[in-house]
């Protein structure tokens, strides 16, 4: 019997309809968020494998609450937190699931959350979770959200940002921590798009604008992009950690991260540290690229070409497949108009992103 047989017609007709597809290692690849090319780098698997291979058990066998906290864990939260200037860390099993555990957790009755209309799907889904207060400010205006905080009574106010935006490419203004400052907001900024790929030890938004880090900050990162893994971690104040590891269910009843994954992370935030300044070079050396041929000025590796026409943007993404390149086919509703995403990763030649930026500008 087919159930959602119009729904799924519908989502055809409209240009939005998904399928998944395997992935393609003979193409060059301009779509993942593979932003340093650790993924393909061998010595940190063969390293990461090496030292698992001594240890007794090779997987966390149970949630973080039980018995499945290791050494690997906290090691690497340890790591995070010298590496980013926090006082304590926790890892979990996605960017996805951090944005819920923040999120739901933090926000209680008589609270407001603030966040920014374009936030990660993941943490609207989550404001939509109970009876949550939300309110969403438009995207990067600091005027409006200073506005809405002085006018606010509630007893918590939480303001939610990102980093870098995951389809617009941008940065969440320097302001927003001056604001959250002044009134005594607690700041979540997700920072899966801009951890590894800014500031002087590519450690995100906090390291590129020098913010001197306070008990109201936290961070959320994931391991999936940037670091070569999988996975995601938060970074507080220790009492803050403390209360999510009391209320955030996805730390709570979730196994905790696999061992292989944390390990590897790990690893890759050693070589990330040790690299930055070549690493840096690289990215500025991408940047520049993208802004000779498609003028697209960018702070981090996302460079989104506005398209406004889904059946367009399949279009484009099917011919760049055919010549060799893999791009990101954007369509609504996730973005409000439909785009080419470009990623501007350190995986691939420069050759071949001058390439694909010079295919997208000529059929635009």
């Amino acid at each position: 019997m087919m159930f959602y047989e119009n729904e799924l017609e519908a989502l055809k007709r409209a240009g939005r309809y998904r399928t998944r597809e395997l992935s393609n290692l003979t193409l060059k690849d301009f779509a993942s968020n593979d932003y340093l090319g650790l993924s393909l780098n061998k010595e940190l698997h063969e390293q990461t494998c090496k030292t698992l291979s001594t240890l007794d058990i090779h997987s966390p066998k149970a949630s973080m609450l039980v018995n499945g906290y290791h050494q690997i864990h906290k090691d690497f939260e340890d790591a995070l937190c010298k590496a980013n200037g926090f006082e304590e860390g926790v890892v979990l099993g996605s960017g996805f699931n951090a944005n819920i555990a923040l999120i739901e957790s933090l926000v209680r009755k008589g609270d407001t959350l603030f966040m920014d209309e374009l936030y990660h799907a993941s943490g609207v889904l989550a404001s939509q979770i109970g009876k949550i207060d939300v309110v969403f400010f438009k995207h990067n205006d600091m005027k409006e959200l200073d506005s809405l905080l002085k006018n606010s009574t509630a007893k918590r106010k939480i303001v939610a940002v990102e980093g870098i935006y995951s389809m617009d490419g941008d940065i969440c203004p320097r302001e927003v921590f001056d604001i959250v400052d002044e009134e005594g907001a607690l700041l979540v900024v997700d920072e899966a798009h801009s951890s590894g790929v800014l500031g002087k030890k590519l450690m995100g938004v906090f390291d590129y604008y020098e913010i001197e880090i306070k008990p109201h900050y936290i961070k959320m990162g994931t391991l999936g992009k940037a670091y070569g893994s999988f996975g995601a971690f938060i970074l507080a104040s220790s009492h803050i950690v403390e209360y999510l590891l009391n209320r955030a269910k996805p730390i709570i009843y979730a196994t905790s991260l696999s061992l292989y994954d944390t390990l590897l992370a790990h690893n890759g935030l050693k070589y990330i540290l040790k690299n930055a300044g070549e690493l840096q070079k690289e990215i500025e050396a991408n940047k520049e690229i993208v802004f000779e041929e498609l003028g697209i000025s960018m702070p981090g590796l996302i460079a989104p070409v506005v398209i406004n026409d889904n059946n367009k943007v399949l279009e484009i993404k099917n011919s760049l497949l055919g010549l060799g390149f893999s791009v990101g086919g954007i369509r609504q509703p996730t973005v409000p108009k439909a785009i080419i995403r470009v990623i501007a990763r350190l995986g691939e030649d420069k050759e071949s992103l001058r390439a694909v930026c010079r295919y997208i500008s000529s059929i635009k």
